[in-house]
């Protein structure tokens, strides 16, 4: 591998693609009725996932030029670097090896020596074995109840992957169990998770690898003394151990805690938080949706996993997506990028994503500590359909923005209602399937003078069409499809990364403000000299805060 990146903008795809978007017009009307075989060409399947890449600004052209750009940057040798255990990370010298977190048992992926897939089963092995005694009633609490609610407690990846895909996995949860999900370090997070909770049949899970995370930490300490303060005849200590456990790998931290060491569920620094619900930091939905369900989870990973590795160069999904991403933000002027599921149940998946896409590739410097010498990252953002169509889909078909979305629908509903004759996931779907038509052939003025609209409001109506969208359907929403459509994106972030230069695992950006957060803490609690040195912004909106602080709890005033 070399040792610095390859410089995008000084290869020769990269000035064919400049050449390409200084005369490109996208005309989706006239690519259709010119080549009947478009939808086909540039269809593609991945796993279960049926691709539909025809309707976005793919053409013979482009695609030769992005496929280029790929070889010249070495994305595929920098994607076989990374599956093989090479320390690709180098700004914090680690491996990158989520992969290896879904890889099948007997497998070996060696680093330092050690075959981290062993290493990864032990632990799995124990996280199913946990899971299967909270749902049976086996593991009960200090009084002897069946655990009835989990709280999972942590932040950023360890919140927003289990959360994500809690929410969407909902058809496969257990009767019986509820997971509730803190994470903020607003009090109210807490409260309101906490509230209603009965603690003799609560279980906190601890998601923190170091066990220092300000913000889990701070939360986890409410949840301790909650659950002392309100077990019949205090609880004591003891009871920690029976309603606590920890995923961390600070085991001397876990035991000051009062959470049993052999409760604790490790990872390892090859496992960016953004990338680790696979591992133990998914242990709530084991819990949640039972070992089977988790198992064929890491299964749907698997799948893309070795799409990405093995499918060639122009039927790759991953690698076609990401270079795609790359052509709309640095040669068309995109900045951000929709993702619009068609389902309820994926409704979080936009907030994960943001975490996956901007805080792996919001990056100003190449992995080799040089600028950047192209645009990097986009931002993501999205709800699901139809809610959005009736929220922002106006600035997506007459706005002057160019955004790239890519819209998800599976073709199995969880629950087939009909209502007057009309299936209404086929209503539903025609929205999907409208939209997409809609935004890329829009409709001209003549079209809209034909249906008798006056000529005076004739260019209110019409929709330029030729927005660029992406299709990804499969048949239903299962543990699997969704590991699926996480590697999917996993890998599109990667590509985009290597293209980019920049190293996609690190994330020092999160650290800076966290740093001056506690830097401040004497400010804020009071201490004049601490005060005094602040900037004169800050020092005057923590005066305010000084001014209006009321010590009663606003729902106690």
């Amino acid at each position: 591998m070399p040792v610095s990146p390859i410089d995008p903008t000084s290869t020769r795809a990269w000035t064919t693609l400049t050449e390409i978007a200084q005369s490109f017009s996208p005309d989706f009307r006239t690519w259709f009725a010119e080549d009947p075989h478009r939808a086909e060409t540039f269809s593609f399947v991945a796993g279960d996932l049926h691709v539909d890449l025809s309707k976005t600004f793919l053409t013979e052209d482009t695609m030769a030029a992005l496929l280029e750009l790929a070889r010249e940057t070495r994305v595929e040798e920098r994607r076989d670097a990374m599956l093989s255990g090479e320390r690709i990370n180098v700004t914090e010298d680690r491996a990158v090896l989520h992969t290896a977190l879904r890889a099948p048992r007997g497998s070996e992926i060696v680093v330092d020596g050690e075959n981290v897939v062993e290493n990864v089963h032990e632990v799995l092995d124990r996280m199913y074995e946990f899971a299967a005694k909270v749902r049976s009633g086996e593991w009960v609490g200090v009084t002897g109840k069946p655990i009835e609610t989990i709280v999972n407690i942590g932040i950023g990846g360890s919140d927003l992957g289990p959360v994500m895909a809690y929410e969407a996995l909902k058809p496969y949860l257990q009767e019986d169990l509820e997971v509730r999900f803190v994470s903020n370090i607003d009090p109210t997070d807490a409260g309101e998770k906490l509230a209603g909770l009965n603690p003799e049949t609560t279980l906190f899970i601890v998601v923190s690898k170091t066990f220092t995370t300000l913000e889990t930490l701070t939360n986890a300490k409410v949840a301790r003394a909650w659950l002392l303060d309100n077990l019949p005849g205090g609880g004591g200590e003891d009871a920690v151990a029976k309603h606590f456990v920890a995923v961390s790998t600070a085991l001397d931290k876990v035991a000051d805690f009062g959470i049993d060491p052999d409760n604790a569920f490790g990872f390892w620094s090859w496992v960016g938080g953004r990338y680790s619900v696979c591992s133990a930091v998914g242990t709530s939905l084991a819990i949640a949706i039972g070992p089977d369900n988790f198992a064929d989870f890491l299964a749907g990973h698997r799948a893309m996993d070795e799409h990405f590795a093995t499918a060639p160069a122009h039927e790759n999904v991953p690698l076609l997506m990401g270079l795609l991403n790359v052509f709309y933000t640095n040669h068309m002027g995109a900045t951000s990028h929709a993702v619009l599921p068609y389902s309820q149940y994926l409704h979080r998946f936009a907030a994960y994503l943001q975490q996956l896409t901007m805080e792996s590739n919001g990056k100003s410097v190449r992995w080799d500590g040089s600028p950047v010498t192209t645009g990097t990252g986009e931002v993501f953002w999205g709800e699901p359909g139809t809610n959005g169509q009736h929220a922002f889909y106006q600035l997506l078909h007459q706005g002057t923005q160019l955004i790239p979305a890519d819209f998800i629908a599976f073709a199995n509903p969880t629950y087939p209602f009909e209502t007057e004759g009309q299936d209404q996931h086929e209503l539903f779907l025609g929205n999907f399937f409208a939209q997409t038509k809609a935004l890329a052939f829009g409709k001209t003025a003549d079209e809209v003078r034909a249906e008798g609209t006056d000529e005076a409001i004739v260019p209110a109506r019409v929709f330029t069409g030729n927005k660029p969208t992406s299709s990804i359907m499969a048949p239903y929403l299962s543990p699997s499809v969704l590991g699926q459509l996480i590697a999917l994106y996993e890998h599109v972030t990667f590509v985009q990364g290597v293209v980019w230069g920049v190293d996609s695992f690190d994330q020092w950006g999160v650290e800076l403000g966290k740093q001056m957060a506690n830097e401040l803490a004497p400010a804020i609690a009071g201490d004049d000299e601490s005060l005094a040195g602040q900037d004169p912004s800050t020092r005057a909106l923590i005066a305010y805060y000084h001014r209006h602080r009321d010590a009663r709890p606003v729902h106690e005033a």
